[in-house]
């Protein structure tokens, strides 16, 4: 109810400022059918989707504002209707403020989370969807303050939105290794919207002739809850029988930053993130309830480069655990690779592309080759394939859910 009463004011913000800006406010957006299909099993639809995306938009001298309303129609008739942003800026001679529901975007890399932790995710197709509809907007207080090349921002944010999880029948739902069929208990997963509940981020960012820097930093909850798990031994054997699991938020502690460098022909990219008070998952639910808490190191290093028509890009990527313990259930050390290549036809009419992941730990990937065409002026159709490789680790767990899938839209 809280959250209701801070989105009308937000709401109640953004209607003077549209009445200002009222000589430069402009409608875009796209309807979208988007539908996939499994190529094992019997073959089914996983799933169809309608969208309609609109955004509404207006500026004046000192003031300007956004609101992005969506509509999902699903195949079983569930209608899905949200708002991914509705924010207030307000410009000032160094300053520039933004009230209301955005996306906060950081870092560098492509397809992954390192230090871009600010926006919660919609995980419920996986990685699949467009990385503007797996971010979601959070309501914050943001501010920027400019001088010269440098900006330092420091973003409030009071309402803590966690991420948005597969359902329990979900073909997305990740494998839960527990020994028992667990008893969920949800006594402990909200994080209640108080002041000393809010969550605070900062960046301080240089863009100069060539080099692309930026620092970060926040004090925020883990998007993701923590498995607390509790165990009932069976008195005659003394194994477990069942198992309650209670999912609970922590406060995490984030320090990191990024930056792109050109080189020749070539582009630099790197980001790292260190990450205090991490929850993992261990193997013994006895042992301080299957959770022990460590710090936590993620970085990356890629490379750009566009021979000719080709855009192509390379990340190489690790996780690592400091003190690791065994009965943490994640190795130590991940290291995981992205590949990118695209080319485009026919004076960018058509694009052909290959995105991948690829889990070395594992010997698991995520392959989604796809092309897409330009009929005419907004309307695109795409063909792709995701094609999970493996049969464990992050991507091969998902190795049943291979797809065909196609996206028709309409952008106006």
């Amino acid at each position: 109810m809280k959250r209701t009463y801070f989105f009308v004011l937000i709401l109640g913000m953004l209607l003077p400022a549209a009445s200002q800006a009222s000589d430069h406010i402009r409608w875009s957006g796209y309807a979208r059918n988007y539908t996939g299909l499994l190529t094992g099993g019997d073959q089914d639809f996983s799933i169809l989707q309608n969208t309609l995306n609109l955004e509404l938009s207006g500026r004046g001298s000192r003031t300007a504002f956004l609101v992005n309303p969506y509509m999902y129609h699903y195949f079983d008739d569930e209608l899905e209707l949200g708002v991914r942003e509705a924010y207030l800026s307000m410009y000032f001679d160094h300053i520039d403020i933004r009230i209301g529901k955005q996306q906060i975007i950081y870092g560098k890399a492509e397809g992954v989370f390192i230090t871009d932790v600010v926006s919660p995710k919609d995980m419920r197709e996986f990685l699949l969807p467009d990385f503007d509809e797996i971010r979601m907007g959070v309501t914050a207080f943001r501010l920027n303050y400019y001088t010269g090349m440098h900006t330092f921002e420091l973003s409030w944010i009071p309402v803590f939105t966690p991420t948005k999880e597969p359902g329990p029948e979900s073909i997305w739902r990740p494998e839960m290794p527990f020994p028992v069929k667990p008893v969920l208990d949800e006594s402990a997963r909200e994080v209640s919207a108080r002041v000393d509940n809010s969550e605070v981020f900062f960046r301080y960012s240089v863009l100069g002739s060539s080099l692309d820097l930026e620092l970060v930093g926040g004090y925020f909850w883990d998007d993701d809850p923590a498995l607390h798990l509790t165990p009932h031994l069976n008195p005659g054997s003394g194994e477990p029988d069942s198992l309650t699991v209670r999912p609970e938020h922590h406060r995490l502690m984030m320090g990191g930053g990024s930056f792109s460098l050109p080189v020749g022909g070539l582009v630099l990219r790197g980001e790292a993130a260190y990450y205090g008070g991490k929850y993992f998952q261990g193997t013994d639910p006895d042992i301080s309830g299957g959770l022990l808490e460590k710090n936590y190191l993620h970085y990356m290093a890629g490379v750009d480069l566009t021979p000719g028509d080709w855009a192509l890009n390379a990340q190489f990527i690790q996780e690592y655990i400091l003190k690791h313990e065994e009965t943490i259930r994640q190795d130590q050390l991940i290291h995981t690779l992205t590949l990118m290549a695209r080319k485009e036809y026919f004076r960018e009419k058509l694009w052909v592309e290959l995105f991948s992941y690829i889990g070395l730990n594992n010997g698991d990937a995520l392959l989604r080759p796809s092309v897409s065409y330009d009929f005419a002026d907004g309307f695109e159709v795409l063909f792709g394939v995701n094609l999970f490789l493996g049969d464990k680790g992050r991507f091969g767990q998902f190795s049943d859910n291979d797809m065909l899938y196609t996206k028709i839209r309409y952008s106006f």
